[in-house]
């Protein structure tokens, strides 16, 4: 078994290999690795960095999802318990979008308390880099959308860290006020 800082810094090397060239949505379409290394930025101050495992999982959530990597894989290379909390918080890509989006708002009461903070850690994440200065008209459109899906899924997570929940609102307060 890694260190933890071996552990948060090979997830970290990992997931930033594996995700290199890909750009986030929003925010000037910076590198994608800035959105995990927030969300397990995230992660690591709500925890006060007791949850190697957790962070690690938070640099990795969307491995499974966005590229060719494997559970297996994971389980292999970091832990079991990773493994599955990036599974956990993996879409199926087969479905569509509008079907996607109601299984996260179905399955998040259900999910370990893990998943849960990755979940609204990722939904704080992508609230931030919607929010634009003096956004278009679309732009808002695009942000009232998703932040009505994502305070649906945020409300199936709540209750397992009350930091990431403060967050959280205080992300959907920032965002509301552009609307």
């Amino acid at each position: 078994m890694l260190s933890p800082i071996r552990l948060i810094s090979e997830a970290a090397e990992f997931a930033a290999r594996r995700h290199n060239g890909m750009a986030r949505k929003g925010r000037g379409k910076e590198p994608y690795i800035n959105h995990l290394a927030e969300v397990a930025n995230l992660l690591a101050t709500a925890t006060d960095g007791v949850d190697a495992e957790l962070v690690a999982a938070g640099w990795l959530h969307d491995t499974i999802e966005d590229t060719d990597t494997t559970r297996e894989e994971l389980a292999q290379r970091f832990s079991e318990r990773i493994a599955s909390l990036v599974s956990e918080c993996t879409d199926d890509m087969s479905l569509p979008k509008a079907k996607r989006r109601q299984k996260q708002i179905e399955d998040a009461p259900h999910k370990s308390r893990g998943a849960k903070l990755i979940k609204i850690a990722d939904k704080i994440s992508n609230i931030g880099a919607r929010i634009q200065t003096d956004p278009s008209a679309g732009e808002r459109e695009e942000l009232a959308d998703y932040i009505g899906w994502a305070t649906q899924v945020v409300d199936g997570c709540r209750g397992g860290n009350a930091w990431l929940d403060t967050k959280f609102d205080d992300a959907e307060k920032a965002a509301r006020a552009l609307l």
